[in-house]
């Protein structure tokens, strides 16, 4: 299905091509956009799943003959296959373009027509009708991204800065102020009351990573593209300032090493230091641990997500009711709860909080890292004190540690991917095993984690 519809969309490219060529314009935001797929990771990008906007999805479904129910069931999949079928038609549709003009021999060139002069709007009026009409596209993390990264604009420019008053000379100026901006502006107790321009002259902050900034710069580039094909802007800005990233293996994250698990383990359950100064600390540490799951995963269950089947208990991560989100729909998942667990009470001490609807209800909600703000923190200070601090340890380190372990004990790479919310690679993992593994397979598997 994928194919076919991106094969009919090609030939309209090439016919298109073939009659009247294509603007340099439009064959850089092709260039643009192809470097964006290429740079997803794990199968699944925010920024690459953006061009997938509800006109190409609208038309897929159409051509499909796919019913909300089968589109529901499958989206995830198809919107992975349809990144790639858009990557691969871009490179076929320059590939195209470069073959019409090595063909160019006799023909005048064309001149381009001028392009039409953009009406007068200002740059937050322009900002808010882009945001509202891809809005309801986005999920709430994007929304909440665009909010933040347009603010940004808006500041720098202001918020009357007429669209056509802006040039490219201006946006290379905001790509030096994004790669000078501070890590965590907003709530630094250094910059959180500065405005911008003051924010980034602070010395001896750290920066916006490469990976951020560039996210910034392809929320500006995109905005401009919209901003100049609904007449809003003279022309497209920000193209082609993607900074380059140094190659890295990783994120700098890494795996605690046994004697640290141990260490730690003794100190969350037998306290020697006095540092652990309640249960939900305690026992949101060690389902960490012993899952390897995100932190915000565990921070907003609810104690109805502690629940059984047969003889196996288990936790539901879920995306169902207030404060909840997942990163992703392959984060929706049942962990079965580690027998270690058990053993030291985790069951009891759930049923004794037979009155509350949130599991850890000491852990207070942030509107961008959701419950998980405060064990992510209180872990970091815990490290510290303990005189474990490391770069590269941290709470998200129980993930790579869980990941290294299952994989060294030969648990395959589909279960443990299960088990830790991954993404699934391949077609027969993502179309033909969409059900994943039972939780007997998945409790075998987590069983050979040992601290």
């Amino acid at each position: 299905m994928v194919r076919s519809y991106f094969a009919a969309s090609l030939d309209r490219y090439v016919e298109r091509l073939n009659d009247t060529g294509l603007p340099d314009r439009s064959l850089e935001a092709l260039r643009q956009e192809l470097d964006v797929h290429d740079d997803a990771i794990d199968g699944f990008d925010d920024l690459s799943d953006l061009y997938l906007d509800a006109a190409t999805l609208d038309g897929f479904r159409a051509s499909a003959g796919l019913t909300k129910v089968q589109w529901a069931e499958n989206e995830q999949s198809l919107r992975q296959e349809m990144r790639k079928a858009r990557r691969d038609q871009i490179k076929a549709i320059l590939s195209a373009a470069e073959s019409v003009e090595g063909y160019s021999f006799s023909e005048p060139a064309r001149t381009a027509p001028r392009p039409p002069q953009a009406r007068s709007v200002s740059l937050s009026a322009a900002a808010a009708d882009f945001k509202a009409e891809h809005g309801p596209q986005w999920s709430q993390e994007m929304r909440n991204k665009a909010d933040a990264y347009l603010a940004v604009l808006v500041e720098f420019f202001g918020p009357d800065k007429g669209m056509d008053q802006i040039t490219r000379q201006d946006a290379a100026e905001m790509k030096q102020v994004v790669l000078s901006m501070p890590v965590n502006r907003k709530t630094k107790p250094e910059t959180r009351d500065l405005p911008l321009h003051e924010a980034i002259a602070v010395p001896g902050l750290p920066t916006l990573s490469t990976k951020t900034a560039n996210s910034y710069l392809d929320m500006f580039r995109r905005f401009w593209d919209w901003a100049e094909k609904h007449g809003r802007a003279p022309e497209k800005l920000f193209v082609d300032l993607k900074v380059k990233a140094s190659k890295k293996n990783d994120d700098g994250r890494k795996a605690f090493t046994p004697a640290q698990t141990k260490r730690l383990f003794k100190e969350l359950t037998e306290n020697t230091s006095g540092l652990v100064k309640s249960d939900d600390y305690k026992w949101a540490t060690l389902l960490t641990l012993y899952t390897g799951a995100r932190r915000r995963e565990i921070a907003q269950l609810f104690l109805t997500d502690i629940r059984q089947e047969g003889d196996i208990w288990f936790i539901d991560i879920n995306d169902d009711g207030k404060g909840k989100s997942l990163k992703s729909p392959a984060a929706k998942r049942q962990v079965p709860i580690h027998s270690e667990l058990i053993r030291l009470g985790f069951l009891e001490w759930v049923h004794s909080l037979s009155r509350q609807e949130r599991l850890f209800v000491s852990f207070s909600y942030n509107a961008k890292e959701g419950y998980g703000r405060n064990l992510g923190r209180s872990f970091s200070t815990f490290l510290k004190r303990l005189g474990m601090k490391e770069d590269g340890l941290v709470l998200h380190s129980f993930r790579n540690t869980m990941i290294t372990r299952l994989a060294q004990a030969g648990v395959p790479e589909p279960l443990y991917q299960d088990i830790v919310g991954h993404e699934r690679e391949g077609v027969t993992q993502q179309v033909y095993f969409k059900a994943g593994h039972t939780l007997a397979q998945k409790q075998e598997a987590l069983e050979k984690f040992e601290v």
